[in-house]
C-alpha cells in the first residue's frame, strides 16, 4: 500500500499543471504597463476590435472606461458576456451591474475565496490577460501588465474552455431596476 501512494504521488508531481506551446504561426502580441495608459489602452483596444464575441472573466469590474466599450461592443453586434467576482462586484458601484442593466449576460462567481481572474477571449482567436484588474486602481495607481495576443486560436480554446466551466459554475446577475 505504501509503495502504490508513493507511485501516485510521484505520477502526480511529474503530471504537467500548464502546458507550454510556440506561438502559432501568423500571431503577434503587446504588452502595456500601468499606471501609465499602456494598459487600459492596449484593453479598450482589444475590445474595441472585436467583430464577433468576447468572453470577459473579471475579478474587480470598475472601469467606466472599459465597462462604456463592452457597452459599444454589445451594441453594434458584438456578444458579450461577463462572468465576475460575486463579492468585489455586489458592493457599490458595480460595471458588471452596469452591464446587467443594459442587458448584457453577466453572471457571478462566488465559489472562491477570490475569483481573481482578469481575462478576456475576443473573437475566438486573441486574448487580453495580465494581472490588470478592470479598474480605476489598475489604470491609474497600481503597477500592473496587460498582455493582448492576437490569432492564437489554440491558447483562446482553453481560455474559452476555463471562462465556461467558470460562466457555468456562476449565478445570473439580474437587472437592478
Amino acid at each position: 500500500m505504501m509503495k502504490l501512494s508513493a507511485l501516485l504521488l510521484v505520477g502526480a508531481l511529474a503530471a504537467p499543471f500548464s502546458i507550454a506551446a510556440p506561438l502559432p504561426a501568423g500571431a503577434d502580441y503587446e504588452v502595456g504597463f500601468s499606471p501609465n495608459a499602456g494598459g487600459l489602452v492596449l484593453v479598450l483596444q482589444g475590445i474595441d476590435g472585436a467583430k464577433s464575441s468576447i468572453l470577459v472573466a473579471a475579478y474587480s469590474f470598475t472601469s467606466k472606461p472599459i465597462a462604456e466599450s463592452l457597452l459599444n461592443a454589445h451594441k453594434r453586434g458584438v456578444k458579450v458576456q461577463v462572468v465576475a467576482d460575486e463579492k468585489s462586484n455586489r458592493k457599490g458601484y458595480s460595471a458588471a451591474q452596469f452591464l446587467a442593466n443594459q442587458g448584457v449576460p453577466v453572471r457571478l462567481n462566488g465559489n472562491y475565496a477570490i475569483f481573481h481572474h482578469k481575462f478576456m477571449v475576443i473573437d475566438g482567436q486573441n486574448v487580453e490577460t495580465g494581472s490588470f484588474n478592470y479598474s480605476a486602481a489598475a489604470a491609474n495607481r497600481n503597477a500592473e501588465n496587460v498582455l493582448l495576443l492576437r490569432n492564437v486560436k489554440p491558447l483562446a480554446n482553453k481560455y474559452a474552455a476555463e471562462w465556461t466551466r467558470l460562466w457555468d459554475e456562476a449565478t445570473p446577475l439580474p437587472k437592478a431596476y
